[in-house]
This record gives structure tokens, sequence and C-alpha cells, in this order.
């Protein structure tokens, strides 16, 4: 079993679209039936319900929880955001980071990893990551252990043009001019886990590299544009994995981030890499 190519381009075809949550509501609601009708086919999809404290309103996070080889120990979860700004479609911001996760939620319904895997669609994280700060912060009152947390934030755009990738201050020097590989995102307690992932990705033949950030990422603030960053303040391990946004990507946040900006070689390399590192954890 390999994940799919064509799996992946068909889920962000459907959900590259316009669904803000509020402007552009029609969009919100069919990508996050889509998410759920997939994720159905492997399992019980829970809702975690939240709200917007000046709002009122009610939003959803959906989840589904497999078994792992051994249900007694904690399990991994795995993140990504559906919403997406206003005015623009997302393919890469965030429907890439979408598609993966419906295709390592049949990944690992098909083949379970050692730990449980829990695939959570975090909503509204373009307005503050609301979504996955209100489900670490009941996980945390709950007391759920997690083995640690992924979140697929951006994963399909790159370039292999010399100087197409940027950094914040300080990191330039450290790292590759060219914005052709998949970065990993974590604090210093994931230091094994960061290692072992991107073993598993360079070995289906995609660069990668890797960033430990201190102090929950606030040295660096660009570190916690994501739905990890609440899992880090929550104590977890948490690791944000990303094309880099906008330090790469000129469609970012933009009306031309759209399908055909996407490289699909690049999205499967990157999803198989996690699926057989997130197998060995």
């Amino acid at each position: 079993m390999t994940i799919s190519k064509d799996a992946l381009y068909h889920h962000v075809s459907q959900v590259a679209r316009e669904r803000d949550p509020f402007l552009a509501t029609a969009g919100h609601f069919f990508v996050k039936e889509y998410v759920r009708s997939h994720l159905s086919q492997y399992g019980t999809v829970e809702v975690h319900e939240f709200s917007r404290q000046t709002k009122g309103q009610i939003h959803e996070n959906l989840i589904l929880k497999l078994p792992g080889q051994s249900n007694t120990k904690a399990p991994i979860l795995i993140g990504a955001h559906y919403d997406a700004v206003p005015g623009s479609p997302g393919a890469d911001d965030n429907a890439t980071g979408v598609a993966a996760l419906l295709e390592l939620a049949h990944w690992f319904s098909q083949q379970p990893a050692r730990h449980p895997v829990h695939l959570v669609a975090f909503d509204l994280e373009e307005f503050g990551l609301m979504g996955s700060t209100a489900y670490a912060t009941m996980l945390r009152s709950h007391r759920q252990p997690l083995r640690l947390m992924l979140s697929l934030e951006m994963l399909g755009y790159c370039s292999d043009r010399p100087n197409s990738q940027r950094y914040p201050p300080g990191l330039k020097y450290l790292y590759p001019t060219t914005g052709n590989f998949i970065g990993l995102i974590g604090n210093w307690s994931t230091l094994l886990d960061l290692r072992h992932l991107k073993r598993a990705i360079k070995s289906v033949g995609v660069p990668c590299e890797w960033l430990p950030a201190g102090q929950r990422g606030k040295l660096i603030p660009d570190t916690r544009r994501s739905d990890h960053a609440p899992f880090w303040d929550q104590g977890y391990r948490a690791v944000m994995v990303t094309d880099t946004a906008n330090l790469r990507n000129p469609h970012y946040h933009q009306p031309s981030d759209r399908l055909e900006t996407i490289n699909f070689e690049f999205l499967t390399g990157v999803c198989q890499g996690l699926a057989n590192g997130i197998a060995t954890l």
C-alpha cells in the first residue's frame, strides 16, 4: 500500500474553494461535510464543539480515533485546519493539509501504527487558532496524554529556483536558500521525533529540514503560526509540518492560492514519508 497521488489531487480539488466560515458559509459547510464523510469511512467521527467568545457561535472540530497495535499507548494526534482566509481558495493553505489528513486516515485504518492515531480537522485556525486552542485546552483539562501532536500546515508548494526560500531573522545562514524541502518545527521535547521524521521523509526522496523552537516558539514568532502552538502552550510535544507558507509561497492568503500551484509529487512524497515515520514512532 502506498499513498495515492490521485487521491490527494482529488481531495485538494474538492477542498480548494472559498470557505471562510463567515463570508463563504456554503463553501465552508461543503468542506466540513466533505471531511466528515471521508473520515466516517474509517470509523465514528466525533464532534468537538466550541464557540467564539465574543460571538457565541458554535463551531466544530471533527475527530476520528483509530486503534493502534497497542491501545495502552498514548495516542498520536494529527491535525489540519479546514477553514481559509476570506477571498482565497486556500489550495496550499490548507487544502493540502486536509488532503494529507484524509489519506493518513485511510493509511492507518488499513495499517495500524504502534500508537493509536487520532485525526482532527480543526476549524477557525485563521481566526487565532481557535479550534485547536479549545481542543488542546479540553485535552489538558481531562489529563489526556499524547505521544505527539502533528500539525499539517501547507504541504504542497515547492520551488527549485535559487533564493526562493526566505527565513525569519537569524536563520538564513543555517538553512538552504532553495525552497524545495518540507520543514519540521518542534519544541525541545520533540528533538528525537524531529530526527526520526526527517529520516523517514528523506528516505522517500523529499528534502527535509528541522528546527527545535525553544520557549514555545516565542523567540521566533513565525514558528507559532499553526495549530501546534496551543499544544505547546499546554505542555504537549508538538510538531508543525510545513512548506513554510509566505516564506516561500507567493500565493499565501491570495486569490491565486489555487490547485494549479500545487506540486503533487512533492505532496505525495511528504505524505508517504509522514505515514512511514508515524507508523514507527
